[in-house]
Formats: C-alpha cells, structure tokens, sequence
C-alpha cells in the first residue's frame, strides 16, 4: 500500500477559504443576501461544516474585493452601491466593455463562441417562459452574467478581465431582473444574439457597436427603476 498522501495545514484552509468566499459571493449575486445584511462568521462555518478560520479569510477577501463592508464591533455586512456608484461603474464598463468584446471578435476561437450561442439560446428559451414562471429571472440573470464574463475573459486581456471584474462585482448587481418587463429582456437578448452574429461575421466593429447600445440601454432602464439590473 502506498503511503498516506497527507495535505499541508496551509492548503486546505485555503481550499476551505476557496469554497466559502465562492459560496458567500454567489448568494451576493443571486439576491440570497441583501444590501446591508450581515454575513455571521459563526453560522456560516456551521452551514458549511468548516471551521471559522476560512470564514474569516474569506469575509476578509470579500470586503477587500467590494463585496463586503467590515462595520467595527458588528462585523462585515453586504455592500449597498449609491446612484453615484452606478453612474461611475457605468462610465467605466461603456469604455472598457466594448473594448473587450472588440478584442473578444478579433481572437475568439469556435469552441467558446458556441458555448456563448448556446448560452444566448438558453436565455431566449427562458425569456418567452418568464410571464407565466417569474422565477426563471433568476436563471437569466445568472446566465447574463456569465456570458458577459465569457466574453471579456475572450479578449484575451488578462488585465483587462480583471479590471472589468472589479468594476462589475462592485456595481449594484440585481439578480432577479425584476425590472425588465418581456419586451427590454426580448431586446437584451437581441443585443446578445446580434453581438455573436457580429463576431461570427468577422466584425469587430459591428460587435462593439451592439455591446455599446447594449450597456447604454441596461444604463437608461437602471436610472429609470433604479434596481434593475447592470446588464
């Protein structure tokens, strides 16, 4: 028998630092946890079985990454993002985003643009299902935020993807879509449909123009219903 492989102490605190920072933050996205909620050290290392050392690594990375804020005496709770911060992130994402996904169509291989068709498709199918089951907003807005990753990530700018996932994961990020009434999801996922046409098509340009109208359009709805989503 070979012998025991054992793990050093160092790494599996950070595997277990991995897997709830990962947890934390997709409740953030999803809408589990709100705005100005707080996480609890204590029953998050009791829900996922860990000890609370990671639980405490991992609120420490969130709040130094913008998704958590830590209030002296009472501990790290959910970031709440002003109109001024939206504004801001927008401003960014309306130069950054198209500059992306320009880079994303002049670099993209056929295997991850078929992963993206298939997500734009999986959308559509959902978006002709979302008034008469409200809940597949959910889906949709987890699937939107994946694609928009995909695509940065297809740039081929590392830099870029990160400064972009910044600028994104500290936006007021809405998860439910609640604001979109079927005609604005039927045209966002348009935009999503005609940015892979463009980038199929061999056109740079065409797709940073439709990222542009796309980013524009999420801007006007948000500052109309200020908790509609970013995208």
């Amino acid at each position: 028998m070979a012998d025991a492989v054992s793990i050093p102490p160092s790494q599996g605190v950070q595997t277990a630092t991995t897997k709830v920072h990962e947890v934390i933050k997709q409740r953030i996205l999803d809408g589990h946890y709100q705005a100005h909620e707080y996480i609890r050290e204590a029953s998050i290392a009791r829900e996922l079985e860990v000890s609370r050392t990671p639980v405490r690594e991992a609120l420490r990375e969130l709040v130094s990454e913008g998704w958590l804020e830590a209030i002296p005496h009472h501990g790290s709770r959910v970031v709440a993002w002003t109109e001024k911060d939206a504004r801001e992130v927008f401003e960014l994402r309306l130069v950054l985003e198209p500059m992306a996904v320009r880079l994303a169509s002049e670099r993209m291989n056929e295997d991850c643009l078929a992963h993206l068709e298939a997500m734009a498709t999986r959308m559509e199918q959902l978006t002709e299902r979302v008034e008469a089951d409200p809940s597949v907003r959910n889906e949709i807005a987890s699937l939107n935020h994946e694609f928009h990753r995909e695509l940065i990530l297809a740039s081929g700018n590392q830099r870029l993807a990160t400064v972009l996932e910044s600028v994104v994961r500290t936006s007021v990020i809405r998860r439910n879509f609640g604001n979109y009434d079927l005609a604005n999801l039927r045209r966002s996922m348009r935009h999503h449909r005609e940015i892979l046409e463009a980038i199929r098509a061999g056109s740079p340009s065409w797709a940073e123009h439709i990222m542009r109208a796309h980013l524009l359009a999420a801007q006007a709805l948000h500052f109309r219903f200020p908790d509609a989503p970013d995208s």
